[in-house]
């Protein structure tokens, strides 16, 4: 169920806080959260499997720090992933953003609402009090975006920055920049201009993970499925639809099935029955690394990238939803990150403990230097093409929602929740909504379809059983809905199938 908020403070007051008693779990709506975020991590630290060694030497390499500190920064960013939803839910308007911080990510929140500080204080997060909500940023950011064909080619980025409560815009040319902002009709209190020398372009030569090659080289973001036929996601502008592929090897592969570049950044290929796809990422000196699903991580986590031109790289989550300018055009929703990155290094993978973020896109500076780079989040690639995510190591997830439009997949264990297509769910017209659901045998999985009602998410339909499997419809009005998952007992791969009207 979703966790009651835990706010931050940072506008004229910041307030270190320790953790309170669990509050007390609510009903359907889900308004509150059963436990504070020191239980989250508790929960987390016992179900978690041990990290390793290869992924703690690179995060040390790369974050600084020592292992007991790399150790316990995995497990509390993996808990703020499952506590931030009901933050943001419990806020609704007065959200303004979650973050982690230091050497160990200790969870920062942040609200527009001083009223809110005390009570959601409970949580045990550091609490900051902040001018503008999430959403009033995501607006003004919204608002560029639509004149992306009028911005300057000296502006490389927008994106909202949740730590400064602003829309930062980077500008090779401050004054062309700011031309720009002042054009826009966005309120100048909400943006802030920074210099930068960044140049993003997409790294073309090679792309991440293992090598596959199309007249160029690229690299293997994630695998997938569709139905039966394998395949893997990876950059946009590795390749357009029937563009053929070889593998490491230069044995024939696999074909371009989809392809969006630019104005998205993202591809999947579909491969021939010599390749199987599996739930894994080469972390090269880290070693083989198990996926286990996609929950997407908030910014300040650490995050590595796989690419075959400088391998397992390291860094933190910068902001989600930004905008990058490449000399093709603007690319909107990518990740930016911290993480460094060589021509050569795109489409490959992008990894938070074990949970896909997304493909390489591009970026700017290198691993010598440092730099930054951008990332496809995998989700709306899983999203836009309906493919499943192959977790669990080398084993795939379960197959048998089949006929659905979306197909979604994930791994829980016993207790945990998912929010599929993600925790800001999906628009829907009026009509019939088909939810399907397929965990692994022996266990005990529910799902339940959830409308949005102001802030807080109400369930309006559900498959209960005793048993793995779940499907059920509902006809509903027009709205924002979600599915929510719940391994009630047990643990494992599942896939979620679901048609919308």
């Amino acid at each position: 169920m979703l966790r009651r908020s835990a706010v931050t403070a940072g506008f004229a007051l910041a307030l270190t806080l320790v953790a309170a008693p669990a509050l007390a779990q609510q009903g359907p709506g889900e308004s509150a959260t059963p436990y504070t975020f020191a239980e989250a991590r508790a929960k987390v630290a016992a179900t978690a499997a041990k990290p390793s060694p290869g992924l703690l030497d690179a995060i040390r390499r790369d974050l600084g720090g020592t292992g007991e500190q790399a150790a316990a920064r995995l497990i509390n960013e993996a808990a703020a992933a499952k506590i931030e939803p009901a933050l943001r839910g419990q806020l609704g308007a007065a959200y303004a953003g979650a973050w982690v911080n230091g050497p160990t990510s200790e969870l920062v929140v942040a609200t527009s609402d001083s009223t809110k500080v005390a009570s959601l204080a409970k949580s045990g997060a550091e609490v900051k009090l902040f001018k503008h909500s999430l959403a009033t940023l995501e607006a003004a950011k919204a608002t560029l975006d639509g004149l992306v064909s009028s911005a300057p080619k000296s502006v490389p980025s927008w994106y909202v920055d949740v730590r400064t409560n602003s829309v930062v815009v980077l500008a090779g040319d401050v004054a062309e920049a700011q031309a720009f902002v002042n054009g826009s009709g966005v309120d100048a209190s909400l943006v802030r201009v920074e210099a930068s020398q960044e140049k993003p372009t997409p790294l073309y030569d090679v792309r991440g993970g293992d090598a596959y090659y199309m007249g160029g080289r690229c690299s293997v973001g994630f695998s997938v499925t569709r139905g039966s036929q394998g395949g893997f996601a990876t950059a946009g502008h590795c390749g357009t639809v029937g563009t053929a592929t070889q593998g490491f090897n230069r044995v024939a592969q696999g074909t371009f099935q989809g392809s969006s570049f630019p104005g998205n950044d993202y591809a999947w290929v579909a491969v021939n029955a010599n390749w199987t796809p599996t739930g894994v990422v080469n972390g090269y000196s880290a070693g083989i690394l198990p996926v286990n699903g996609s929950t997407q991580q908030v910014v300040g986590s650490s995050i590595c990238r796989s690419g075959s031109t400088t391998q397992y790289r390291c860094g933190t989550i910068s902001q989600h939803n930004t905008s990058v300018t490449y000399p093709e055009g603007t690319i909107t929703g990518l990740t930016r990150t911290t993480v460094c990155a060589e021509p050569g290094d795109s489409g490959g993978s992008y990894i938070s403990g074990t949970q896909a973020q997304g493909v390489t896109s591009g970026g700017s500076g290198n691993c010598t230097s440092g730099g930054t780079t951008y990332h496809q989040p995998i989700n709306e690639i899983l999203s836009v093409y309906g493919l499943t995510l192959v977790t669990g190591g080398t084993n795939p997830p379960p197959t048998g929602c089949t006929g659905y439009t979306n197909t979604y997949t994930g791994s829980l264990t016993s207790n945990a929740n998912a929010y599929q297509p993600g925790t800001a769910g999906y628009s829907a017209a009026a009509g019939v909504h088909r939810v399907c659901l397929d965990a692994p045998n022996g266990t005990d999985y529910d799902a339940y379809l959830q409308k949005l009602s102001g802030s807080t998410w109400t369930t309006v339909a559900s498959g209960t059983s005793s048993g793995p499997d779940e499907a059920f419809t509902y006809n509903g009005t027009a709205g924002t809905y979600r599915v929510r998952v719940h391994a009630y007992s047990g643990s494992g791969s599942y896939t979620l199938g679901l048609t919308r009207p």
